[in-house]
C-alpha cells in the first residue's frame, strides 16, 4: 500500500510556526501574506510583508490542545476581502469518537486581532474538513464534511457510511452564513474537499464520494448560491474500501471554464495519483493520466490555474527524502513541461500548496527542518 505520509512530525511542544504541522497561506489585496497554522494544539495567524521571510508576532486565535483537528487532511482555512476583513475556519474534536465542530473567527483589523471563535453551524452532529474560497464579489463560500444524516440514521437504528458534503455562503465577511445545504448525501468522511472559482460565477468542488457498492471514487460539482448542480463522476477507479484514506483531491478551473483535477486512489482499475480534465463543466472527463512514475511513492497533488496557465505540484518520497515536483501547462492542460524538483527535505513536511498574488504563483511548503518556504514559480 502506498504511504501518503511517510514521515511523521517529531514531537514539538510549542504553538509557533517552528512547531506547526500544517500552514495555509493567503495573499491580501495589498500584497501582505497571511499565514494560518496549527501547532501545539493551537491555531495561529501571522502576516509577512517580505514574501514569507519574516512574520509578525503570531496571534493565537484558539487553543484546543489534543482535541484540535490536525490530521493529515485537516488544516485551517484563511481568507481576506478587499477591505482587509479576515476570515478563519478550523475544526476541533468534541469527543473520543472523532465527532468535530467547525469554528470560525473574524478579524476587522487586517489580522491583528480576531473575534472569539464560534461554531459555523448550529447542528450538533459532526462537521470536519472546511474548505473556503472568496468570490470576486467578496462573498465567502465554505464546504465541509457533515455527518448530520449519519447521526439521524443512527437515531432510528440504521447504519450509514461516510458523511455528506455541505456548504454555505456569506455576504458579510463571514459574520453570518446562509442556511447550510447538502450537495451530496454520500461522501467519504475523512478527506479534504478541493475548491476553485468557476469563471461563470459559481464554485467548483471535488471530493471523494461514496458510490453504490461502497466505491470511493471522486466527484465534482458546480455550486452557486441558488444551489448545487449535478454530481459528476471524475473516473471509475473502483476503489472499494470502508477505510479512511485521509488523502483528498484538488481542483483548478481556468478562465476558459476547463476543469483540472488530480487525486489519489487505490482502486482495482488504477492505483496511484492521477490527473484529468473536463471541457464541459464535469459532464465528462479525459482519461486519467498518472502523475509521477509508476511505483514511485507519489502523494498530495495540488493544482492552480491563472487564465490558461496551470500549475501542478506533488510530493514524492524515495525512502530518505521527500521532494516537491512541479509541472506547468501554458495551454490549458493540452501539453505540460517536464517534471522538475522545486524543493526537498529529509524530515517532516506539510502538503505542498500553491498560492498566487496577481499573476505571480508561489509554492507554499512547510518543513520541520527548513521552516516555512514561499518559492516563486513563474520563473521555474
Amino acid at each position: 500500500m502506498m504511504s501518503s505520509a511517510p514521515i511523521k512530525p517529531a514531537a514539538c511542544l510549542g504553538s509557533g510556526l517552528d512547531c506547526a504541522n500544517a500552514a495555509t497561506p493567503f495573499f491580501m489585496a495589498d500584497g501582505r501574506l497571511l499565514l494560518a497554522w496549527t501547532g501545539g494544539g493551537g491555531v495561529s495567524v501571522a502576516q509577512s510583508t517580505d514574501l514569507g521571510k519574516t512574520f509578525s508576532t503570531p496571534v493565537v486565535v484558539a487553543q484546543h490542545g489534543k482535541s484540535l483537528d490536525a490530521g493529515a487532511d485537516a488544516r485551517p482555512q484563511i481568507l481576506a476581502d478587499a477591505s482587509n476583513n479576515v476570515f478563519l475556519a478550523y475544526a476541533f474534536f468534541k469527543d473520543a469518537s472523532w465527532n468535530a465542530q467547525i469554528n470560525i473567527a473574524r478579524s476587522i483589523d487586517g489580522g491583528k486581532s480576531f473575534s472569539t471563535p464560534k461554531s459555523l453551524v448550529n447542528d450538533g452532529s459532526s462537521q470536519r474538513f472546511p474548505s473556503a474560497v472568496i468570490r470576486p464579489d467578496g462573498s465567502i463560500f465554505i464546504a465541509w464534511i457533515d455527518k448530520r444524516l449519519v447521526a439521524d440514521a443512527k437515531k432510528v437504528g440504521q447504519q450509514r457510511l461516510g458523511g455528506s458534503i455541505a456548504y454555505a455562503f456569506s455576504n458579510d465577511a463571514g459574520s453570518t452564513f446562509s442556511p447550510e445545504k447538502i450537495a451530496n448525501e454520500t461522501s467519504c468522511e475523512c478527506c479534504r474537499i478541493g475548491a476553485s472559482l468557476d469563471p461563470q460565477g459559481g464554485v467548483g468542488i471535488i471530493y471523494r464520494a461514496i458510490f453504490p457498492g461502497g466505491i470511493r471514487d471522486h466527484a465534482t460539482q458546480i455550486i452557486n448560491p441558488a444551489g448545487a448542480e449535478k454530481i459528476r463522476r471524475v473516473s471509475y477507479d473502483d476503489w472499494k474500501t470502508d477505510a479512511c484514506p485521509h488523502h483528498g483531491p484538488t481542483i483548478a478551473i481556468s478562465n476558459s471554464g476547463k476543469i483540472h483535477v488530480a487525486w489519489f486512489t487505490q482502486g482495482s482499475a488504477r492505483s496511484g495519483v492521477f490527473y484529468a480534465s473536463s471541457i464541459n463543466q464535469g459532464e465528462t472527463y479525459s482519461k486519467p493520466q498518472r502523475i509521477g512514475v509508476e511505483n514511485a511513492n507519489v502523494s498530495r497533488p495540488y493544482l492552480l490555474a491563472i487564465d490558461q496557465s496551470v500549475w501542478l505540484v506533488w510530493k514524492e518520497f524515495d525512502g530518505e527524502k521527500t521532494s516537491v515536483y512541479l509541472k506547468q501547462s501554458l495551454d490549458d492542460g493540452k501539453s505540460w513541461s517536464a517534471p522538475k524538483v522545486i524543493s526537498a527535505t529529509t524530515g517532516y513536511s506539510d502538503h505542498p500548496l500553491l498560492v498566487s498574488h496577481g499573476k505571480e504563483v508561489y509554492l507554499s511548503w512547510l518543513t520541520r527542518e527548513d521552516g516555512y518556504q514561499l518559492i516563486p514559480l513563474n520563473s521555474k
